[in-house]
């Protein structure tokens, strides 16, 4: 393992130029324009699992875009870590936003990354994390370190919700069958301070109509004599939060996890200036739920959110016009023990309740997911700090991220096994934005570390 950072240096352009070649293909899985590039992405995928040194690598077709399977056995009686990552990214508008092309990578200094990043749609969110987990793999098998069974699962369906990724776990436990998983498409804290995320919020994701009068109205003729849909929505929206920024549905927090001061104060640890994420975002104060700081509001508890808000006219010039309908996206971002099916029905029965006469409402579920947490006293987690704390000379903090990675859940209960979050990934690094980009010594980073976590997670196992 002494050779890990020789190796990578050595073969450090390599590395680079092989992202880059992956990055130029624009595996949207979103749009359908770019169904072929996918698939070839897929297809690239493959090929690199097959360079790398896996015995055997598959593509696995299924309703929708194809699942990369590879795997490399040395000894059915040693452990078994299953990479999970995803090969397709998210469409790359506004394009007029980003300062070079999506999908022409080019590396640029920043003041976070001074040695460069890779400016490019998915270069961190997850070709780039997901490449890590391959060269550390080429790593360990050129070096003859690799202490246990690897095997790989990568997708092309995440940034579309890993619409067929549960039936394709479903119908091949045996297959996927492994003692942890490994997953980096998170981040940590910084460049100097590692950090291990143990935490995801679930999500529930809805729509709401609003109708009133059964076609668009003269607001001079109706006016104050008829429920006006925008404004009606407008009120109930606005009543799903008190005065304390508490969710106001009967039940919503009736199986949220109250962590204990000692936990919270653990959280705390982790470096944050209130007026840097303020400068950040210019805003001149945060807000959110009383008595949480603002990195508990965003990690540790369930939030409500209008995603979108829109009816009647919204065109160049006036038009005095009562909607006849009104539309809105919500989301709530759950923590764990919250079931987001559950919610979804508590939400659709209150907020259809609180409609008043003259409207009517309905509710239309999208999709959702668990929340999810690793203990840090698993085997998994302290074979991951080990990895950090070597590579980077300080332990990892563990966090709790405000997102949402649903299929976590699903590995738990489908493979009964634990997931580790090892990201490399920053906050700055853009992704789903314009301009999303992944520092090198992040990348290089990664592939020196990763190969210590095997190693960890062996000796731990033993």
């Amino acid at each position: 393992m002494e050779n890990r950072s020789n190796y990578v240096q050595q073969h450090k352009e390599r590395f680079i130029n092989e992202l880059v070649e992956l990055l130029k293909i624009p595996s949207v899985s979103a749009d359908t324009a770019f169904s072929q590039d996918v698939l070839d992405t897929a297809e690239a995928v493959k090929i690199s699992l097959e360079k790398a040194g896996c015995d055997f690598v598959e593509i696995c077709e299924t309703a929708g875009y194809p699942i990369v399977y590879g795997e490399k056995i040395i000894d059915p009686n040693l452990p078994t870590v299953l990479v999970y990552g995803h090969y397709d990214v998210q469409p790359a508008d506004p394009i007029e936003l980003w300062t070079s092309p999506p999908f022409e990578p080019v590396i640029k200094s920043t003041a976070i990354h001074p040695e460069g990043a890779i400016f490019a749609r998915g270069a961190c969110d997850d070709k780039g994390q997901m490449y890590m987990h391959v060269k550390a793999f080429e790593y360990m098998i050129q070096s003859n370190t690799l202490p246990c069974n690897v095997k790989f699962m990568i997708e092309g369906e995440e940034e579309v919700g890993s619409v067929n990724l549960k039936t394709f776990v479903e119908n091949n436990t045996e297959k996927l069958k492994n003692d942890v998983i490994l997953i980096s498409d998170t981040g940590m804290i910084s460049n100097q301070q590692p950090s291990i995320t143990t935490g995801l919020r679930g999500l529930s994701y809805v729509e709401v109509e609003v109708t009133g009068p059964n076609r668009d109205l003269h607001s001079g003729l109706y006016g104050g004599a008829v429920a006006n849909p925008i404004n009606i929505l407008s009120k109930m929206i606005a009543s799903l939060h008190d005065e304390n920024n508490h969710i106001t549905i009967p039940g919503f927090y009736d199986n949220v996890e109250e962590l204990s001061l000692e936990e919270r104060a653990e959280m705390g640890k982790a470096p944050f200036s209130l007026e840097n994420y303020k400068k950040a975002l210019d805003i001149n104060d945060v807000y959110g739920e009383t008595g949480y700081t603002t990195n508990e509001r965003n990690s540790i508890r369930p939030t409500l959110d209008v995603n979108g808000i829109w009816g009647g006219y919204t065109g160049e010039g006036a038009k005095t016009v009562i909607a006849s309908k009104a539309y809105a996206k919500i989301s709530m971002r759950l923590v764990p023990n919250q079931d987001w099916e559950v919610i979804t029905d508590l939400f659709t029965k209150h907020f259809i309740s609180i409609a008043p006469a003259g409207v009517s409402v309905v509710v239309k579920p999208h999709h959702g997911g668990q929340g999810y947490v690793t203990p840090i006293d698993s085997i998994g987690y302290q074979a991951a700090n080990k990895a950090y704390t070597e590579t980077f000379g300080v332990p990892a903090i563990p966090v709790r991220s405000g997102g949402s990675i649903p299929i976590v859940a699903l590995f738990e209960k489908e493979l009964k096994s634990k997931t580790i979050l090892m990201g490399f990934g920053l906050d700055s690094d853009a992704i789903h934005s314009p301009n999303e980009h992944f520092g090198i010594f992040n990348y290089l980073k990664g592939i020196e570390t990763i190969p210590l976590f095997y190693k960890y997670f062996v000796e731990l196992s033993k």
